[in-house]
C-alpha cells in the first residue's frame, strides 16, 4: 500500500473513531444497556468487517436502527437473553450471506433509496437535538448560547478547512480543535464524559447465560429475525450508496457472512449488535477513507479509548460531535432528489417522500418495504395499462387480432376486454408473437377466452405462442391446437 494511502486511511480511521463514540454509547443507553456493551459491539463489529468484508470503506457497529428493535427485549427479559438474540440474529445474516442472498437488494428501486437516505439524514440531524437538553429540559440562557456557538465553530471548521488543506480529515480537525479550545479556555460545556464512563477492560468471552429451551427460543427468535432484517436492510442500502459514492463495486455475501459471524462475535462477548452505519460511511468516505485499513483503525480506536484513552477522550466536549454529526447529516441527504422532483413521474416522488417520512417516523425496514410495495404495484398498474390488440378482417372472413404487451394478473381484464366473442366472424385467430406470458392468471384468462368463444360456437385460434407460455400451458394441464 502506498504510504499516502495508508496515511489517508488511518487519519480517516481515526475520525471516524471519534464519530463512533457518541453514537454507541446513545444507543447503548437508548437500548436500556451500559454503555461499554455499545462500545464493545463496535470494536468487534467495526474491525471484523472491514477485515473480512465485501466493501472496504464501509463502517460497521452499533446501530441505532438495532437499538430500537430490542428495548423491550432487554426491559422484559435483561441483557442475557439480548446476546443470545445477537447470537442468534448473526448466525441469520451468516446463512442470509452463504446462500448469496445479497443480491435481492437489487429488487429496491433508486426512488426507494434515495428516500431511504434522505430518511436517514433527518433522523441522523434529529437524535442529535437530545444533546441540547439537559434530562427532559431544553437548555436556555449560556449553556445554550455556548453549546450552539461550539456546534456553528465544529460546523465551520468542517466546511472551510478543505479550502486551507485537505492533509488532514476536517472533521478530525474540528473535534480536536474545540475539544482544545474548550479545555484550555475552561469554557462550561457539557463533555462525552458527562454522557457516560468509558473506561473499562477487555470484552471477555462468555455465552449468553440463560435456558436453553424452546420457551426462549419463543422469545428470543422474533428479535433476532428482526435485528437480522433490519442490519441487512441497512448494511446492503449503505453498501449501495457506498459503491455510488467511491465509483467502484463491493460484494454483498461477502459482506453479510462477515456481519452475521461479527454479531455472533460479539454476541459471545458481551457486546451489542450492530450493521452498517450510513453516517459514520460518510465520515470515513469523505475523510479519505478508501481501504480496509481506515475501518479496522477506526475499531481499533475504539478499544484504545476504553482500555487507556478513557480520561482524554471523556473531555471532548459533546458539542463538537453535534457539528460533525449535522455536516454529516447534511452529506447524506440527497439532495438532487429534490432538484429532480419536477422532472421525474408523479409517482416515483411519492414514493421518495413516502420513504423519507415512514423512516422518519417508524424504522428502516417498515419503508423500505412500504417503498418496495408501492413501486411494485406502481410497475404492475403501468404494464396492465400498456396492453392493446390491432384487429382486422381477413379476406377469408375471418378476424385477426395482433395482440402487445405483457399479459399477468393485473392485465386480465383488459386483455379479455379486447374481444367480443358476441359479434365476431366463425373464426378467430388469436397472434402473440408480440404477447409475454408471466403467471397463471394469464393462462387462466386465455382458458376464459376459449371458453367463450367455444360458448358463442366459434372456432379460436392461438399462434405463435413463447416456449414459456407453452411450458406454462402443458404445467397447467391445458389442451390448445
Amino acid at each position: 500500500m502506498k504510504p499516502k494511502r495508508l496515511r489517508a486511511d488511518v487519519l480517516a480511521g481515526l475520525t471516524t473513531s471519534f464519530a463512533l463514540l457518541p453514537e454507541c454509547i446513545a444507543f447503548a443507553l437508548v437500548a436500556h444497556l451500559n454503555p461499554l456493551m455499545g462500545l464493545y459491539g463496535a470494536f468487534i463489529i467495526c474491525t471484523l468487517t472491514a477485515l473480512f468484508g465485501g466493501r472496504p470503506g464501509m463502517v460497521s457497529g452499533a446501530a441505532g436502527s438495532m437499538a430500537v428493535v430490542i428495548v423491550a427485549l432487554v426491559v422484559q427479559h435483561g441483557v442475557q437473553y439480548l446476546l443470545a438474540t445477537v447470537l442468534l440474529g448473526g448466525l441469520i445474516m451468516l446463512a442470509f450471506g452463504l446462500l448469496r442472498l445479497g443480491k435481492l437488494v437489487r429488487m429496491v428501486p433508486h426512488p426507494v433509496m434515495l428516500g431511504f437516505v434522505n430518511g436517514l439524514a433527518i433522523v441522523i440531524a434529529l437524535a442529535q437535538l437530545e444533546h441540547f437538553k439537559s434530562g427532559e429540559a431544553w437548555l436556555s440562557g449560556a449553556p445554550l448560547y455556548m453549546m450552539i456557538g461550539l456546534v456553528a465553530l465544529t460546523m465551520a471548521i468542517v466546511y472551510l478547512m478543505p479550502r486551507l488543506t485537505r492533509a488532514v480529515p476536517p472533521a478530525l480537525v474540528a473535534i480536536l480543535g474545540v475539544g482544545l479550545a474548550v479545555y484550555l479556555l475552561g469554557l462550561p460545556t457539557r463533555t462525552l464524559g458527562d454522557m457516560a464512563r468509558i473506561a473499562g477492560g477487555l470484552p471477555g468471552f462468555a455465552l449468553p447465560d440463560i435456558p436453553w429451551s424452546p420457551e426462549t427460543l419463543r422469545i428470543i427468535v422474533p428479535y433476532a429475525i428482526l435485528m437480522a432484517v433490519v442490519g441487512l436492510l441497512e448494511t446492503l442500502l449503505t453498501l449501495n450508496l457506498t459503491d455510488e459514492i467511491t465509483e467502484s463495486r463491493g460484494y454483498p455475501d461477502r459482506e453479510c457472512v462477515a456481519l452475521g459471524a461479527a454479531n455472533m462475535v460479539s454476541g459471545v462477548f458481551g457486546g451489542m449488535g450492530g450493521c452498517a452505519m450510513i453516517g459514520q460511511t460518510v465520515i470515513n468516505l469523505s475523510s479519505g477513507g478508501r481501504g480496509r485499513l481506515s475501518g479496522a483503525v477506526a475499531g481499533g480506536m475504539i478499544l484504545l479509548f476504553v482500555l487507556f484513552l478513557s480520561p482524554l477522550i471523556e473531555r471532548i466536549p459533546l458539542a463538537a460531535l453535534v457539528g460533525v454529526m449535522f455536516v454529516v447529516s447534511q452529506q447524506t441527504f440527497a439532495w438532487a432528489s429534490l432538484r429532480v422532483l419536477n422532472k421525474v413521474p408523479l409517482n416515483d416522488v411519492l414514493v421518495i417522500i413516502a420513504v423519507t417520512v415512514i423512516t422518519v417516523f417508524t424504522d428502516l425496514a417498515i419503508a423500505v418495504l412500504c417503498g418496495i410495495i408501492i413501486a411494485a404495484l406502481n410497475f404492475a398498474w403501468q404494464h396492465a395499462r400498456e396492453l392493446y390488440a390491432d384487429s382486422h378482417v381477413e379476406a377469408d372472413g375471418s378476424k385477426l387480432y395482433l395482440l402487445h404487451g405483457t399479459l399477468f394478473f393485473a392485465s386480465t381484464t383488459p386483455f379479455l376486454n379486447q374481444f367480443d366473442p358476441a359479434n365476431d366472424p366463425s373464426v378467430v385467430t388469436v397472434d402473440c408473437r408480440h404477447l409475454s406470458f408471466v403467471d397463471y392468471s394469464a393462462i387462466a384468462a386465455l382458458k376464459t377466452l376459449r371458453e367463450r368463444y367455444t360458448k358463442a360456437g366459434k372456432q379460436l385460434r392461438v399462434l405463435y405462442l413463447s416456449e414459456r407460455c407453452k411450458k406454462l400451458l402443458k404445467r397447467a394441464s391445458e389442451h390448445h391446437d
